[in-house]
């Protein structure tokens, strides 16, 4: 969607509605941990994020890369910052195609900087001079496939002649088709509303966000506002003087300030805020909470996973639960089927249905970072205790969780912790849902005023001969007759030769997450289904051994974890009776326990 239909959206309504802004870091760690904070506080409820450019297109690949990965893998409406720095008419043209061919509709075009270590800026040979130059290409070019966004300068641009000339070149660019404006960061509210009439008296009528900055550290804001030249008032340099030395004094101040500032552009009538993040979450987190913006909980889960904005996956509601904690993997994954699960189903038997790719068979976190959680186990009791101290928030990650327990599973947390002691080594969960309101916090999702409903899944990896013990307990139980027990399950070994199930050669799609909505169908979409969960074994048995190999060969960790790999099996099981206690699934592993 473009931006400007989410604002208008939001303006039709009055309400308050904000977005915010990352720059690529560095690293290549760095920018898994960005894509990491970025999904968390997309819980926040920001309306889009943006992506800086480098000058001259230092960082264009990963800005792209950044902007491709929001939008299509975390389902974040995402702006690309697109500057006329050291930029080519031709360069910029491969960034327009690229952005387009990544399903990326919004840009928000800049003259940019100088080139690091130049003080003046100039145009390139062939390139563009002004931000005007680039928003009449984007518009001669690509029409309206674009939402087009453009910089507004409070106090005037550095190399403004005059106030009046800034707001001219202001209007010039919103007249050539700029859809909406982000200002530069201010800490004079007084200045910026007045420079909000003088826009309006000079015909800009189109929305501006205003840019906040919050304050992270007193160097960091001495730094920033001498490059920007911005006009500090009397009292925040009162206040930071006797704290500047007290990092975590300023952060919250900063904090404060940034309310305070928000509140009164509020009480003005001002919507938009647009804050310029730094890469950090807490401080951005805290504003938000102090001004009580809280975004709709049907915004930010339409369905029980984040939906991809992708341009070709727009549509898809349905999808297997195996990859539900390595989302990024299954969108990548998916991208060489025919079709991915796109309607109420899909089509699991295309040719290139589970074809690996680079990112599934890779361990998401350094080596380092992996040793620091994991350590070295010399045997499967050492494996069994980190998946118990990970289900109790002690270990922060597995090579099949990117991140901490899901929130939902944290109601069986004891549960979990007792079986993976025991040596059912769980990957995924969730408990049973009996018509949870779409509102609840912790299993809501879909459309306001329905119910959703879901059944306790389990997904875990256990020894041959455990796994005979459990099917043999599953069998009993549904063969006596006075049980209501309704388990399926599926378990296969590595090499894929031996795949055992209960479900009597009915391939058929089982619905897991299922929700009801006033005026619509019952919506389905998270589904356990063999062919996917044989696509889903071969990462799942690999991940194993990318953990084996940060070990020594001749290591009595890689030996251990080898084993799992090699003779083990990987289990699903399904309780249907989704109005049982999730308790009584659990009761099958007791005897282990």
């Amino acid at each position: 969607m473009k931006v400007i239909h989410k604002i208008e959206a939001a303006t039709k309504e009055d309400r308050p509605f904000w977005s915010f802004e990352y720059f690529p870091p560095k690293t290549q760690q760095g920018v898994v941990n960005l894509y990491d904070r970025m999904e968390r506080m997309y819980k926040l409820g920001p309306e889009f994020i943006d992506v800086t450019w480098g000058a001259g297109g230092t960082t264009s690949r990963l800005t792209t890369e950044i902007c491709r990965t929001s939008q299509n893998v975390y389902g974040l409406e995402t702006c690309m910052h697109l500057t006329c720095t050291n930029m080519s008419v031709e360069m910029i043209e491969t960034a327009l195609r690229d952005a387009k061919e990544s399903g990326i509709q919004n840009i928000l075009a800049l003259r940019g900087d100088p080139p690091r270590g130049e003080v003046e800026w100039t145009a390139c040979e062939n390139g563009f001079a002004h931000a005007v130059d680039l928003v009449r290409y984007i518009r001669q070019h690509y029409g309206d496939y674009f939402c087009v966004s453009v910089a507004g300068y409070p106090e005037g641009h550095l190399d403004a002649t005059s106030p009046e000339d800034d707001l001219a070149h202001l209007k010039n660019k919103v007249d050539a088709g700029a859809d909406y404006i982000v200002t530069q960061l201010f800490y004079d509210v007084d200045m910026y509303l007045d420079w909000i009439e003088r826009c309006r008296a000079a015909g800009i009528h189109c929305p501006i966000l205003a840019g906040i900055m919050p304050i992270q550290s007193y160097n960091g804001f001495k730094r920033m506002t001498t490059l920007c030249k911005t006009a500090i008032p009397d009292h925040i340099h009162a206040d930071l003087e006797p704290i500047k030395e007290d990092d975590q004094a300023v952060k919250q101040y900063g904090v404060q300030l940034a309310i305070d500032m928000c509140s009164r552009l509020r009480a003005a009538g001002h919507l938009g805020f647009h804050f310029y993040t730094l890469n950090l979450e807490k401080s951005t987190r805290l504003i938000l909470e102090g001004l009580r913006f809280v975004a709709a909980p049907e915004k930010l889960r339409p369905l029980p996973w984040n939906p991809s904005l992708g341009l070709k996956r727009r549509t898809e509601s349905v999808r297997p639960i195996f990859w539900r904690n390595r989302a990024r993997s299954y969108v990548a994954r998916t991208e060489a089927w025919d079709e991915f699960p796109n309607g109420r189903w899909g089509d699991s038997r295309s040719p290139a249905f589970g074809e690996l790719d680079g990112y599934g068979m890779a361990l998401r976190y350094a080596r380092d970072e992996c040793l620091a959680e994991w350590d070295h186990p010399t045997a499967l009791a050492d494996v069994y205790a980190i998946f118990a101290r990970y289900c109790q928030g002690e270990v922060k990650f597995l090579p099949w969780s990117d991140q901490a327990l899901q929130s939902e599973s944290t109601a069986i947390r004891d549960l979990l912790e007792g079986i993976n002691r025991a040596g059912y080594l769980t990957v995924n969960s969730q408990p049973a849902v009996n018509g949870a309101r779409s509102s609840d916090p912790t299993y809501g999702w879909g459309p306001k005023n329905g119910y959703v409903y879901q059944k306790c899944y389990l997904e875990f990896f256990v020894s041959p001969a455990a796994l005979d013990r459990l099917i043999s307990r599953i069998d009993r139980r549904q063969a006596d007759p006075a049980s209501t027990s309704a388990i399926t399950y599926y378990a296969v070994n590595r090499r894929g030769d031996d795949l055992r199930s209960n479900t009597a050669g009915n391939d058929e799609p089982n619905a897991v997450t299922w929700g009801v909505f006033p005026g619509q169908e019952i919506k389905q979409p998270t589904i356990v289904e063999a062919v996917s969960f044989m696509a889903w074994k071969d990462e799942a048995f690999e991940l194993w051994q990318l953990w084996a190999n940060l070990y020594p060969a001749d290591s009595p960790s890689r030996a251990t974890i080898q084993t799992i790999t090699s003779d083990w099996y990987l289990v699903n099981l399904v309780d249907n009776d989704f109005q049982k206690p999730t308790s009584e699934v659990f009761k099958l592993f007791e005897e282990d326990s």
